[in-house]
């Protein structure tokens, strides 16, 4: 059943890899603005950690690290 005012796919501009060059550049540029900005946060994320420094102990008592190391 097929209603007259229903596109079928051959119409639709994008499909069976058919999209305009402007459109693929479109999504391109999508992608790294995502990319970019998700690193700019990670990054932003890591210099302000607050999480402080497992050494336990004073330069003039040393005291252990409490993180495994294998």
């Amino acid at each position: 059943m097929n209603l007259k005012d229903e596109p079928t796919l051959e119409s639709i501009d994008d499909y069976n890899n058919q999209e305009g060059p402007q459109k693929r550049k479109t999504v391109r540029l999508i992608i790294i603005g995502l990319l970019a900005i998700s690193a700019l946060s990670y990054a932003m994320l890591k210099s302000y950690d607050t999480m402080p420094n497992d050494y336990i102990g004073t330069p003039q008592k040393p005291g252990i690290i409490s993180t495994k190391r294998f």
